[in-house]
């Protein structure tokens, strides 16, 4: 029994020498000859049989250690280009019809018009073209979008008349408006949710017989930004 005892403490002796020149935590190294021999020890000496299945189990540990740990990289990398692109897609602006110090007023005209804001407080993602007026969606989600339309100052009172249409690829989606010849000024503001799509076009557009007016104080602004992107 001592005798036995003494043989199996030299193979979990030698095992554990010899797993470490077949294993490091990088993976297996290229020499196997050592262990065929053993395993063929394994299938004849009955005492070696115990220390030959703790080194197969050792194996198998850390074959799913290795392999666990690629897999979580391989997850982490994923979550990290998800996050990029999240970020690279970030969408938000907001714009005003002008900043100069005097009054500048848009209309009435015959014929509708797209609003073109010139003044930018921000275009993150440059989703807004200030020289056409339009937003263009860069990610489908759920957006914010709010405009607020002013007129008075110079127009007469017999031809003021704030109003603009929200548009989404020209079809309309709001109408603030506000008529009222008894007063100088008239302002109307709308803020909507809306579901888009990447590539919807967003604009505000100037009915005919309308009129807008600002200066630098921005009485008249459009802005937009995405609350959550969907698929």
């Amino acid at each position: 029994m001592e005798n036995m005892k003494g043989a199996v403490l030299l193979c979990l002796l030698g095992s554990s020498l010899l797993q470490a020149n077949r294993f490091s935590w990088i993976g297996p190294s290229k020499s196997m000859d050592i262990f065929d021999s053993r395993d063929n020890v394994c299938l004849t000496d009955q005492t070696s049989c115990g220390c030959c299945l703790m080194q197969q189990q050792i194996q198998r540990v850390e074959t799913f250690f290795n392999q666990s740990l690629n897999k979580l990289e391989t997850e982490l990398a994923k979550t990290r280009n998800a996050l990029d692109n999240f970020r690279a897609s970030r969408s938000a602006f907001s714009v005003a019809l002008t900043n100069q110090p005097g009054w500048f007023c848009l209309g009435p005209f015959n014929d509708d018009k797209v609003v073109t804001y010139k003044d930018e407080f921000i275009n993150l993602g440059n989703g807004y073209n200030v020289d056409s007026g339009v937003f263009t969606v860069p990610r489908s989600g759920v957006y914010s979008i709010a405009l607020t339309v002013y007129s008075g100052g110079t127009i007469p009172p017999n031809a003021l008349t704030v109003c603009a249409s929200l548009q989404v690829n020209g079809v309309v989606v709001a109408r603030p408006k506000e008529q009222n010849t008894q007063d100088k000024e008239d302002s109307a503001t709308v803020v909507l949710s809306l579901h888009l799509n990447a590539g919807d076009q967003v604009a505000v557009v100037l009915p005919a017989g309308c009129s807008l007016c600002d200066n630098k104080s921005h009485y008249n602004t459009f802005t937009g930004f995405l609350l959550y992107a969907t698929t």
